[in-house]
């Protein structure tokens, strides 16, 4: 133990050589002044046992540090971050910077672990590695197979540790064997006019030569600052393949260096430098798209998309992307599928991973997704007049005529019927041809399971999208056994959506931000009109346009607007309270009263009463029926509570009980 310098502490301070002392000096864990992580020796602590403890690399840090990858400033040793910083993040290890720092005027950050630790792998000086053990990229389970370790990331190269060996010293960082043994400088076939530097990858470029980003502004790159030029070390360091020969397409492809950019044909986002050539199809991709596939089936389409460098439209048409609604360019490669006229860019089809699986044989049967109904009779026109439903044991017949029957909602959805629909001759059932053209299997994209939802129905369920109980059609998952209603399955569909509240289409938007017209809240992920303002959340797209309420023996009509004398005092009839004359309400023209689209439309407004459910025998022996009690209100069989409004009743015996208790 030796006395020093006191490093700006008022009392002198003590060297700590070893662990031993220190565990024998402090009474506890501590950290280090300057650092702020718990001490460990070789470190500096004060003499008069005032608690004050510094690691000797940190108290020996320069108060200006020239480092070899930010060579135009020098980084300046704050005692804190700058009082203009919210929060402080290092830019190496990306935690937060609390105390001392290494700081740039361009905004680099660094702790002082950090950039002393970067400027020693800079120096090729890592003599605190000498005594830290490789880690393997597989270890052993219990039953003696192997696995792949967790998803840490080199702090380098920020790929996973698993693919290379590597170090894991007891601190913040873990670093591949081959990154520490980094040139400093190299010359690269994609960029000959200068050499490639290792530096900080503060600015988050793309690689030059695959065209990512990677790392979030971590870790280090290849580049050269005068050009502009940024590549990974991943992609530095592997040789570029001459030829790649991929059975995905018919013929190779060679590399072609280019000096400027160019717009892949696979997939028709921009790249640079390192090109590849197909000369027979005259086509030029990045490394990456030789192997784009050729067939993907996506939770985005019930169909297969096939994959197009180029798509010929005879009428000129623009077509938009049905992910994101961007225009998509025929010119360059996209995802198509003929039967429904559907395009997709490459970029939206493979965003995510969990939502597309790759069909690897051409000739392998593609499941019906249409086997919902089997056709019998066709009009002249080509209309299916007379289907089988598999949810209904007789045919059903086309008409138009919206009006002539006394059952105004669909059997499916129990929305009311406003277009074309298939009714039974035989018995009170009507499904909208919106509603018969669904399928009977259907992935979507909101849905984590891999497997696909399948249609059913006679089920009382709670919507997994809208939260509404229902018993009519709905898509079940067989994974986690969540059900959809068809009211949300339209609405959450990708494409134009006509909105009876609204001129013109709109469309899905899976990331926009924005405030719903109807209700007023904000939402992630709405429908939106592409000509003006005017959002939708995906519930509120769905509101009946009628609906019926025991406080008035009329029908009442959705209304869009509230500009009308008789709504001046703007208070729900319902509930009594205020209204929003700018939101979307229930209106009764007859009696002149309004109410909160809340308050007509409760969690159990589309059940279908009179429907019988049957072969539950955990919740009774017999079938029991969905009614809803109005002026006599029995007790609950399982709760001995008055059964309000939707019940389940046997009428073979007293059973009875709450819609909610099974």
């Amino acid at each position: 133990m030796e006395e020093s310098n006191n490093y700006g502490h008022q009392h002198p301070l003590l060297l700590i050589l070893n662990q031993e002392q220190l565990i024998d000096y402090q009474s506890g864990l501590t950290d280090c002044s300057r650092c702020g992580e718990k001490v460990s020796a070789p470190c500096f602590c004060c003499a008069e046992h005032c608690g004050f403890y510094l690691h000797k690399v940190c108290a020996e840090a320069p108060l200006e540090l020239n480092h070899p990858f930010h060579p135009h400033h020098p980084l300046l040793l704050l005692q804190e971050p700058p009082s203009s910083y919210t929060r402080c993040v290092c830019n190496f290890c990306h935690k937060t910077c609390e105390k001392f720092i290494y700081h740039c005027s361009c905004k680099l950050d660094f702790h002082i672990k950090c950039a002393l630790f970067t400027f020693n792998v800079a120096e090729n000086n890592l003599k605190e590695l000498e005594h830290v053990a490789l880690q393997h990229p597989l270890i052993s389970t219990e039953n003696g197979d192997e696995k792949l370790k967790d998803a840490a990331k080199c702090s380098g190269c920020w790929e996973p540790l698993v693919k290379y060996t590597h170090f894991s010293p007891d601190c913040r960082f873990n670093l591949h064997e081959k990154c520490t043994k980094l040139p400093f400088k190299l010359n690269h076939v994609c960029h000959r006019k200068h050499p490639l530097a290792l530096q900080f990858n503060s600015e988050q470029s793309s690689c030059k030569i695959c065209g990512e980003t990677r790392g979030k502004g971590l870790g280090f790159i290849y580049g050269c600052s005068p050009c502009k030029f940024a590549a990974h070390i991943e992609c530095v360091s592997a040789a570029l393949d001459l030829v790649v020969e991929d059975k995905r397409h018919e013929h190779p492809f060679s590399l072609f260096p280019r000096g400027s950019s160019f717009i892949c044909d696979a997939c028709g986002i921009e790249g640079s430098y390192a090109s590849y050539i197909c000369c027979t199809c005259n086509i030029m991709v990045h490394k990456r798209c030789t192997s784009v596939p050729r067939i993907i089936k996506s939770k985005w389409h019930d169909h297969r998309l096939f994959h197009k460098y180029f798509l010929y439209i005879e009428d000129f048409r623009v077509l938009n992307c049905i992910m994101c609604n961007d225009e998509v360019s025929t010119d360059h490669g996209s995802y198509y599928c003929s039967e429904c006229d559907v395009i997709f860019h490459v970029k939206c089809a493979m965003e995510y991973k969990n939502s597309y699986e790759i069909v690897e044989n051409e000739d392998e049967e593609s499941p019906d997704v249409s086997s919902i109904t089997k056709v019998l009779e066709w009009n002249d026109a080509r209309e299916a007049t007379v289907i089988e439903h598999i949810m209904h044991i007789h045919h059903l017949t086309l008409s138009d005529r919206v009006g002539e029957y006394d059952k105004k909602c669909c059997d499916g959805c129990l929305l009311p019927i406003s277009a074309s629909f298939y009714y039974c001759t035989q018995c009170n059932f009507f499904l909208p041809k919106v509603c018969v053209e669904l399928p009977k299997v259907k992935h979507v994209w909101y849905h984590h399971c891999q497997s696909p939802l399948v249609l059913t129905s006679n089920e009382v369920f709670e919507c997994y999208a809208c939260d509404y109980w229902s018993n009519a059609f709905a898509y079940k998952c067989e994974e986690c056994k969540k059900r959809t209603c068809l009211r949300c399955i339209i609405a959450l569909t990708p494409g134009a959506h006509t909105c009876v509240g609204h001129k013109h289409p709109v469309f899905l938007y899976t990331e926009y931000t924005g405030r719903c017209v109807a209700c007023g809240l904000e939402f992630d992920g709405l429908l939106r009109c592409k000509d003006c303002d005017f959002f939708l959340d995906h519930k509120c797209f769905s509101l009946p346009i009628t609906s019926q309420h025991k406080s008035d023996e009329h029908l009442l009509s959705l209304t869009y607007h509230d500009d009308n004398s008789y709504s001046e005092s703007y208070f729900c009839d319902i509930c009594e309270e205020r209204q929003d004359p700018n939101l979307w309400f229930y209106h009764c023209a007859t009696c002149d009263t309004s109410a909160h689209v809340n308050c007509v439309i409760d969690e159990q407004r589309f059940f279908k009463l009179g429907s019988i459910i049957e072969g539950r025998k955990d919740i009774h022996e017999h079938p029991v029926t969905i009614v809803k009690k109005i002026y006599y209100y029995p007790n609950c069989s399982y709760y001995d509570k008055p059964c309000l409004d939707l019940v389940l009743e046997c009428t073979e015996c007293n059973f009875i009980i709450h819609n909610e208790c099974p």
